[in-house]
Order: structure tokens, then C-alpha cells, then sequence
């Protein structure tokens, strides 16, 4: 599947630990730059990989949040990756307030994409370039 279609993202929220296996990984990353590698399963037992195996096997160019804590990636060449997790609780308590305080009836697909979009705009390039 991974070398017929060339997917750019893996979004795991299967609760299947070992799922993402490094071929995978390794193969997804021979068709992309900055492979996108998401196991948001918990707890971490359950995450379909660790932030330690992403970044190994996508020789440290993956973007990488998780739905587990994962401790800091020291690579071989000396670069050190900051996993995040990525999660809900950034965005739908503001998403819910500005509903309920404008009266909105409905959250639209656009909705969510601003307030993802000025989430994202926090991070600085600094944080980017270290995996956070």
C-alpha cells in the first residue's frame, strides 16, 4: 500500500503497538520530504510507534506528535528531537467558548481549520526545527 499510493502522513489511532513498523516508515520517507507520523493511540504501550523509532527510521526529517508522552530523541548525529502530543484540549475549549459566546449553531469544517491554523502559528521555527 505505502509504495502503490505514497502516503505522506500516518495517522494511528488503531491502539495497536508496533503497528508503524519500519518499513513503513522507511519506505513512506523515500517518497516525502517531512513525513508526517502521528500514533495517537494510548497508553504509549498502544502507540503504533515510539518518537524514537519515527525519527530513527525517517533518518530525523518526520513531523512527529503523539497521543502518549514520549521522551526527548538524541540521534546518532548528535540533533535532539522534543516530541509532542497532539491533542484536542488546545483547541476545542477556545472553539467551544467562541461558539457559545457568538451564538454559533454549528462548528464548521472551516472553523476548525482557523483555529488549527492559529494554533500552529505559536510555534516558532526554532521549536519546529527540534521536533516540538
Amino acid at each position: 500500500v505505502i509504495k502503490k499510493h505514497k502516503p505522506t502522513i500516518l495517522l494511528g489511532m488503531t491502539a495497536v503497538g508496533g503497528l508503524f513498523t519500519e518499513e513503513i516508515v522507511s519506505e513512506m520517507s523515500s517518497n516525502c520530504e517531512r513525513p508526517i507520523i502521528f500514533p495517537l493511540s494510548n497508553p504509549t504501550t498502544k502507540a503504533e510507534c515510539t518518537a524514537e523509532q519515527a525519527f530513527e527510521w525517517s533518518g530525523g526529517r518526520c513531523i512527529f506528535a503523539s497521543g502518549s508522552p514520549f521522551d526527548s530523541v538524541k540521534m546518532d548525529d548528535g540533533r535532539v528531537f522534543y516530541p509532542t502530543q497532539c491533542n484536542n484540549m488546545y483547541v476545542f475549549p477556545g472553539l467551544g467558548l467562541g461558539a457559545t459566546v457568538c451564538g454559533a449553531t454549528t462548528i464548521s469544517d472551516r472553523m476548525l481549520y482557523i483555529a488549527a491554523e492559529a494554533l500552529a502559528n505559536y510555534v516558532t521555527e526554532e521549536e519546529l526545527a527540534c521536533g516540538k
